[in-house]
């Protein structure tokens, strides 16, 4: 007669449910990192608009100290609240300051003295130095026009 002897296996250390449930813990957390990794870059982009209007409004002036020594024919670009605008100072003596974003999607505009025009480099707009208005090219609307006042001191740039 021939024994058998049966040997107990070894018990598991860990629970397979044990296991399950910290693989989907772990899968979940990581799941909702990316979520929000990608949730945030899409909220900035959806809020700053409300965000940069109301900054935008709260500036009314700015005193660019020294410009009124800038040379007839050249231009300083500068910040009027969050936004790009432009000083220009004409051949003529006269003085314009506009903003310097382009109205079709929101580049910032040069001033080209040589073509006597401001031009948007992206889609190929073109406004009035003197006036801001949209000449050529897919701008909708003029650019806003700024009041200038210059004394001895500086140019005050003004919303009008």
């Amino acid at each position: 007669m021939s024994e058998h002897i049966v040997l107990d296996e070894p018990k598991p250390t860990t629970d397979d449910s044990t296991t399950r449930r910290a693989f989907l813990a772990a899968a979940g957390a990581a799941g909702l990192c990316y979520l929000a990794a990608l949730g945030y870059p899409v909220y900035r982009y959806l809020a700053s608009p409300s965000e940069m209007a109301s900054n935008a409004t709260a500036i009314t002036e700015v005193t660019l100290k020294d410009a009124q020594k800038l040379a007839p024919g050249s231009a300083l670009m500068f910040k009027f609240g969050t936004a790009p605008a432009m000083l220009i100072h004409h051949q003529d003596g006269t003085w314009v300051a506009l903003s310097a974003v382009c109205t079709h999607l929101g580049c910032t505009v040069q001033y080209e003295p040589q073509a006597n025009r401001i031009h948007c480099a992206c889609h190929g707009g073109v406004y009035d130095p003197r006036t801001g208005a949209n000449v050529s090219g897919p701008p909708p609307k003029p650019l806003k026009l700024f009041k200038v006042a210059v004394n001895e001191t500086g140019v005050d740039v003004s919303r009008t």
